[in-house]
C-alpha cells in the first residue's frame, strides 16, 4: 500500500554555503544536493508522492531533474517555497494529493540520508501512530554560558541531536500546521517542535551520522568524502546436512532444485544465500548472520534465504556500503550445479543487486561432503563505500 507522502524542503538560499545559488542546487559529487535526497526517497517502499518546495524563480532548474525520478506509481510535484521553512512546508502540504496516511518532512541539505532511514522513520510512524524523530546522541561536552562566563556543564546523557526525515500521521500534521497558522505566533525550527506544541506525541528512532546538515563549505567538503570509494572484501561460509524429510524441496541460491533432497536448518538451509550474507556482513564489519538473524529469533524459523539477504542489504545501505560483486563456491557431490547454474546466478544477482557467480567442486570423496551427507558453500564479496 502506497501511503507515504514526502515533503522535501529545498527552498533555502544557501547564503552560508557561499555557492551563489540556492543550497539545494549546490553540487555534491556532480549532482545537486536535492537530487541525492530524491534518489534515496524514490527507492522507498510504500511511497505515495513527493512534493518539493523550491525557490520560486528556479522552477526550470529543478523540474527536469525531478521529472527523471517520477514514475506512474509516484508523482513528484514542485511548489514555490515561502519566506520561512515553516511556510515552505505549509505550501507543500496544501498541494499534496489526498490518499496518504504518513507524511515525512526532509531537508534537502541532509543529502546523504539513506533510504533505510526514510523507511525506518515511516515504519515507526505506522507502528506507533506518533510523530517520529531520528536522533543521534550528543558526544561533545556541553556548557551553558552567559557572555564569556561558563555557568554550568549540561548533562549530555539526556540530549539528542535532531535530524530529518521527521515523520508524522498525516492528519495530525495537517491539524498542527493549521493551528500554527491560526496562532501565527512562533516560527518553529523543525516540524517535531511544531507537532509537539500542538499537543501530539513524539518518539525517537536512531538516526544516521551520514544524515548531517550541509550548511557551510566545510560541510560540503565533508560530504564529498563519502564519495571517495573504499573497497572491502569479506568471506562467508555455511554448511548444512541433507534432511531425512524427503517431502521438502532443496532450496539453494534462492531457487528450488528439482529431484533433490532438502537441507536441514533453522530456516530454509540455503547454504549459498547464508554464505553470501556472511561474506557481505564480514566485508562491512557488521558481524555475522547469527548475530543479526539468530536462531533464537522465532520470526526467522523457516525463512527463505532472500529474507536474510534483504535484511543484510538494508544494513549495508544504512552504513554507506554498496555491493560490487559476489562469488560463491559450492562444495559437495550433489546437487549438480551446471544444469541450474544460470538460473541460480540470475536469482542471486537479482536478490543482491550486483553480479553473483556460482562455481562448484568436490572433496574427492573425503569427509562428510565426500560421503554426500551435506553441502558447504564459501562466498567472497566485494563492497564499496566509506567506513564510518
Amino acid at each position: 500500500m502506497r501511503d507515504v507522502l514526502v515533503v522535501l524542503v529545498a527552498a533555502g538560499s544557501g547564503t552560508r554555503l557561499g555557492a551563489g545559488i540556492p543550497k539545494a542546487l549546490a553540487r555534491l559529487s556532480g549532482k545537486p544536493l536535492f537530487e541525492h535526497a530524491l534518489q534515496s526517497i524514490v527507492a522507498m517502499p510504500n511511497l505515495f508522492q513527493v512534493v518539493i518546495a523550491i525557490p520560486a524563480d528556479h522552477h526550470a532548474d529543478f523540474a527536469p531533474i525531478a521529472q527523471r525520478y517520477a514514475s506512474p506509481e509516484v508523482n513528484i510535484l514542485l511548489v514555490a517555497g515561502g519566506e520561512t521553512r515553516q511556510q515552505s512546508i505549509a505550501n507543500a502540504l496544501s498541494v499534496a494529493d489526498d490518499g496518504h496516511s504518513i507524511t515525512l518532512v526532509h531537508d534537502a541539505a541532509r543529502a546523504l540520508a539513506t533510504t533505510a532511514l526514510f523507511s525506518r522513520v515511516a515504519n515507526a510512524v505506522r507502528e506507533s501512530g506518533s510523530g517520529v524523530l531520528p536522533v543521534l546522541p550528543v558526544v561533545d561536552t556541553i556548557k551553558r554560558a552567559q557572555a564569556e562566563q561558563i555557568v554550568e556543564t549540561v548533562d549530555r546523557s539526556h540530549l539528542r541531536i535532531a535530524q530529518t526525515p521527521q515523520g508524522f500521521p498525516s492528519q495530525q500534521l495537517l491539524a498542527a500546521y493549521a493551528l500554527a497558522q491560526q496562532e501565527a505566533k512562533t516560527e518553529y525550527t523543525d516540524d517535531s517542535s511544531l507537532f509537539d506544541a500542538a499537543g501530539h506525541r513524539m518518539i525517537s528512532v536512531v538516526g544516521e551520522p551520514k544524515a548531517f546538515k550541509i550548511t557551510t563549505p566545510a560541510d560540503l567538503a565533508a560530504a564529498e568524502q563519502h564519495f571517495q570509494s573504499t573497497l572491502r572484501t569479506g568471506i562467508g561460509t555455511d554448511v548444512h546436512r541433507f534432511s531425512a524429510d524427503g517431502k521438502k524441496p532443496l532450496i539453494l541460491a534462492g531457487i528450488e532444485w528439482p529431484n533433490e533432497v532438502a537441507l536441514e536448518g533453522h530456516s530454509d538451509g540455503d547454504a549459498v544465500a547464508h554464505a553470501v550474507v556472511d561474506a557481505l556482513l564480514a566485508a562491512a564489519g557488521l558481524g555475522d548472520i547469527g548475530g543479526n538473524f539468530g536462531v533464537d529469533r522465532p520470526e526467522y524459523a523457516g525463512a527463505r534465504g532472500e529474507v536474510f539477504i534483504r535484511g543484510t542489504l538494508e544494513l549495508l545501505a544504512a552504513n554507506g556500503w554498496t555491493v560490487q560483486n559476489v562469488s560463491v563456491q559450492l562444495i559437495g557431490n550433489r546437487p549438480k550445479v551446471s544444469p541450474m547454474r544460470e538460473a541460480a546466478q540470475a536469482k542471486m544477482t537479482q536478490l543482491v543487486g550486483a553480479p553473483v557467480t556460482i562455481g562448484a567442486t568436490t572433496t574427492d570423496g573425503l569427509g562428510f561432503l565426500g560421503n554426500s551427507e551435506g553441502v558447504a558453500a564459501v562466498a567472497t564479496a566485494l563492497i564499496a563505500g566509506s567506513a564510518k
